[in-house]
């Protein structure tokens, strides 16, 4: 596989802006040979009439819609974000509330399947946040004061039965399991 396909799916499956070096380290790659992917990358997207675009800022990188599609994406975002939370986004943002911080391999092991859309779409409503730890190479997930503002709560561990939700054996059987 090459690196731009990689670079690429790397890009496509994060719900943020990657730096060349973090891109680099997640490759192992130098970041220089990572750089030259990007910008050649860059101007395949640019080239292309396609509804996706590599985005770039300063030293960031994230895939994106195109700038035309604009009006279209909003409306559809409007929709989104104003509807109701689908009974899959309220499953994950309890777990999360209940769990949190937890990262997306652990929820997906609780759920069972794949919450990368259901975790973007929470961000951007503003439920949830994600933190980096102090490597960089792990993303966990927490809900925020909107969340909480949102429940009318002072915290999360006001949820009804938080304390032995929280700590739940089977849940810790289930994570145990995964780490095996």
């Amino acid at each position: 596989m090459s690196l731009k396909s990689q670079i690429e799916s790397l890009l496509f499956i994060a719900n943020r802006p990657f730096s060349t070096a973090k891109i680099a380290s997640q490759l192992k790659v130098k970041a220089d040979e990572t750089l030259a992917a990007l910008t050649e990358l860059y101007q395949d997207y640019d080239q292309r009439q396609s509804g996706v675009k590599l985005l770039k800022n300063k030293d960031e990188w994230q895939l994106g819609t195109a700038p035309e599609n604009s009006p279209l994406v909003s409306q559809f975002l409007q929709e989104e974000l104003s509807g109701e939370l689908t009974r899959p986004q309220l499953e994950t943002l309890t777990v999360i509330a209940y769990r949190g911080p937890i990262t997306k391999a652990e929820l997906e092991q609780i759920r069972g399947v794949n919450c990368g859309l259901i975790l973007r779409n929470l961000l951007i409503r503003g439920l949830i946040e994600s933190q980096d730890s102090q490597d960089g190479k792990i993303i966990r997930y927490n809900v925020t004061m909107d969340f909480l503002r949102f429940l009318g709560l002072t915290s999360v561990e006001r949820l009804p039965d938080y304390e032995r939700l929280h700590s739940h054996e089977v849940m810790e059987a289930i994570l145990k399991q995964g780490q095996i």
